[in-house]
């Protein structure tokens, strides 16, 4: 079974950037500058930030079912970020080097199956969880932050 990882869309993220830091601080929001490699995972480029880039560290929803498992936590996303990523049947390298938490819900947003896997050996885990046909999509989270990273459906 294929699947596709998809990444955030940049439009409701795009704005931000234009705002100065006491906005950003008045949202609860933080513009960071990334201090090393492999440290600042973007959502929307699926890819880490190299040194340098300029982010933007926010709450995001990525869980809004009306269920207790609602969810929302904190994000790095990159100004530089131009284009959301979809790949088909492989992860993109932010999680493909990440510990992952994969989690499968069902279509009301229960949650039905979870995970914890190196990202380099996550696609066996990731067509598992999605065989089953009560799972109708998987979000993927940064398993020592806890952090989402990325939405994944069958193809």
């Amino acid at each position: 079974m294929s699947f596709t990882v998809s990444s955030l869309p940049i439009e409701p993220f795009a704005p931000l950037f234009a705002l100065d830091d006491d906005a950003l601080a008045a949202r609860g929001m933080l513009r960071v500058v990334a201090d090393a490699r492999f440290a600042f995972p973007c959502r929307i480029t699926l890819d880490d930030a190299e040194p340098g880039e300029r982010l933007i560290l926010l709450n995001h929803q990525h869980q809004d079912a009306d269920t207790p498992f609602r969810s929302a936590y904190a994000i790095f996303v990159r100004e530089a970020a131009r284009d959301p990523v979809a790949t088909t049947g492989e992860l993109p390298p932010a999680l493909r080097r990440r510990l992952l938490s994969l989690r499968g819900f069902d279509a009301a947003g229960m949650l039905r199956d979870a995970d914890v896997v190196e990202g380099a050996a996550a696609e066996p885990v990731i067509e598992r969880m999605l065989a089953d046909p009560g799972v109708a999509y998987l979000h993927a989270h940064y398993a020592k932050p806890g952090c989402y990273a990325a939405r994944i459906d069958r193809v």
